[in-house]
């Protein structure tokens, strides 16, 4: 078996033809252009940008750990944690307002 990097948001395996995406950790907007990222599916940073807003990332939520305490990402994570690794699919609500 061939090691995939893991999402730290759902800690599934990102496998290479997985849709992913690099996080920033801190937003660019906020500071955070060259600061830490994190490789996340493409699904869950969707759903990061549609549940909080660049001020509350910068501000409560720049860890993966943080991110996995908040109540719709906890949920999401429940949900996504029995798809398969490849699975994608389009986020509900858009992106928050930076």
């Amino acid at each position: 078996m061939t090691d995939h990097p893991t999402c730290p948001l759902c800690l599934r395996p990102i496998p290479p033809e997985a849709k992913q995406s690099v996080h920033h950790l801190i937003p660019k907007l906020k500071g955070g252009k060259h600061g830490p990222t994190a490789l996340l599916h493409q699904i869950c940073h969707n759903e990061i940008h549609a549940t909080l807003t660049e001020a509350e990332l910068a501000k409560e939520f720049n860890t993966a750990d943080a991110l996995r305490t908040h109540p719709r990402l906890a949920k999401f994570i429940t949900w996504i944690e029995r798809k398969p690794p490849t699975f994608h699919s389009r986020t509900s609500g858009g992106r928050r307002k930076r």
